[in-house]
């Protein structure tokens, strides 16, 4: 076996999210979540942006299929087992908020929620797998998106503590690894995941979005506060989407409009968490949008509160890379996380129109070392595609697995650059329901699940060619990515 540059303790896994693959969105006391009532289908986004929309579910006119997810639920043993037998150090998930409290705002939680994530976590730990569990991804309680219209108000601050000192309280012992809020960034384009707004309750004025943003990263101090009296040694991370972004040429106009983009999307939220205060260029950034920040609900105390608790290390996704131009062709554009850009022509695309990007993952990682000075985590990183079924009852994803290896490879180089990498979590380890589309079709995982953009069919798991890739590049410590 070759050499390995990767540590000893690296933490290779996987990553999903509550919301997207538990389904059971009613059982055992469990509230909506805001993702309960986001349609699926390509047409999710543009549900979601409409002016009327205030966070019904109709199920005569839209199908939810995270309603059922992919019934992770009542399969979690068996799904763990398979993680176990690719030799997870790690496993990446969510706690869903409103499993353990209903509607957000009760006094006391759902005793049978968290009875459910005793159980996932002893599963982990029975197979030797560190639980990484982010308490907040995606799936804040509905009622406090439309009671309270979601995280512009300061109310919010004391349901998140309430919540995240039962969670921490209750698995601190058993859990080391925690992240507070999941790509906390993305509001920047589209608060309805991580803020709970829409337009029919704040979204289009960015002042509720900068609101917002303080007030969860109050809310994650408190929680770093929270996990670090319980005990010191807790690693308490935030996470952020990533998208290494480039000029499209070299004119100096191009150059400064990339480190605006770069400041406000890639490092903002990050800045305030990790450093504990808001960066030089906030001013700036918020006037851009209309927004003073000397109009912002802000207290010393806050202030005070940020600067004594920021958060341990820096979790993000990272899935492409952007380009910006202001001088040339704007209209060339491409899909991606949240964030798209003007097409690259050096890079290819994805089947959903994401750019393909692994060398930007290595600047990316020595971007965020180099900027924060402490550890760096990879909580999501994949290739979301149309997986067939050969006759045979083989899944051949030799695409998945060449984008796997050539980030992995980069992550290798990251490392010999002198960058502290924690782990790597692969996203949607097992299929599950995408969240930008609300889709089973747009696969990640290693494990197919037969279910249909309906949840419709047999759930049956299957091993992807990836499966037994992926566990050889784990028991290798990442030196056999052949």
């Amino acid at each position: 076996m070759s050499q390995t540059v990767f540590p000893e303790n690296f933490l290779w896994g996987g990553a999903t999210a509550a919301n997207q693959l538990e389904g059971a969105y009613l059982a055992d006391g469990k509230g909506l979540s805001v993702a309960d009532a986001m349609p699926g289908g390509k047409i999710r986004f543009e549900v979601l942006g409409s002016p009327e929309f205030d966070w019904t579910i109709d199920e005569e006119k839209y199908v939810y299929p995270n309603h059922k997810g992919i019934s992770y639920y009542e399969h979690f043993k068996e799904d763990i087992a398979l993680f176990a037998e690719m030799g997870f150090k790690c496993y990446r998930f969510s706690i869903a908020w409103s499993r353990i409290f209903p509607q957000g705002d009760e006094l006391e939680p759902n005793e049978a929620g968290l009875k459910f994530y005793d159980q996932v976590i002893d599963e982990c730990l029975k197979y030797g797998i560190e639980p990484v569990i982010t308490i907040s991804h995606y799936e804040m309680p509905l009622n406090l998106a439309k009671k309270y219209g979601g995280w512009k108000n300061r109310e919010l601050i004391a349901f998140y503590e309430r919540y995240a000192k039962v969670v921490l309280t209750r698995f601190h012992r058993k859990v080391k690894y925690w992240m507070t809020f999941n790509e906390i960034n993305s509001a920047l384009h589209f608060p309805a995941l991580s803020q709970g707004m829409v337009l029919s309750n704040g979204a289009g004025d960015f002042k509720n979005i900068a609101q917002a943003w303080h007030n969860q990263f109050v809310a994650s101090s408190l929680a770093v506060k929270i996990g670090h009296e319980l005990d010191p040694d807790l690693k308490i991370g935030c996470m952020i989407i990533y998208a290494t972004t480039y000029s499209l040429d070299a004119n100096p106009v191009n150059q400064a409009a990339t480190m605006e983009q770069n400041q406000i999307f890639n490092y903002y939220c990050a800045d305030v968490q990790v450093r504990g205060e808001y960066p030089g260029y906030t001013n700036r950034f918020l006037n851009s949008r209309g927004v003073k920040f000397e109009d912002l609900d802000i207290t010393k105390e806050d202030l005070d509160l940020l600067k004594a608790y920021p958060v341990d290390y820096v979790g993000f996704s990272y899935y492409m890379s952007s380009a910006v131009t202001v001088t040339g062709d704007e209209s060339d554009t491409v899909a991606g996380n949240l964030l798209g850009g003007v097409r690259n022509p050096f890079l290819k695309a994805s089947e959903w129109g994401w750019q393909i990007d692994p060398v930007g993952l290595r600047i990316a990682l020595n971007e965020l070392y180099n900027r924060y000075q402490k550890p760096v985590f990879v909580v999501e990183n994949g290739l979301g595609a149309v997986d067939e079924i050969t006759a045979e009852g083989q899944i051949i994803d030799d695409y998945r697995i060449d984008y796997l290896r050539a980030h992995i490879e980069q992550m290798a180089k990251a490392i010999e650059d002198g960058v502290d990498l924690m782990g790597y979590t692969p996203w949607g380890c097992i299929d599950l329901v995408s969240a930008s589309t609300g889709e089973m079709s747009k696969r990640y995982g290693f494990i197919y699940v037969d279910l249909d953009d309906k949840i419709e069919g047999s759930g049956k798991r299957m091993k992807k060619k990836s499966f037994d890739w992926y566990k050889q590049v784990i028991a290798t410590n990442g030196a056999d990515l052949a």
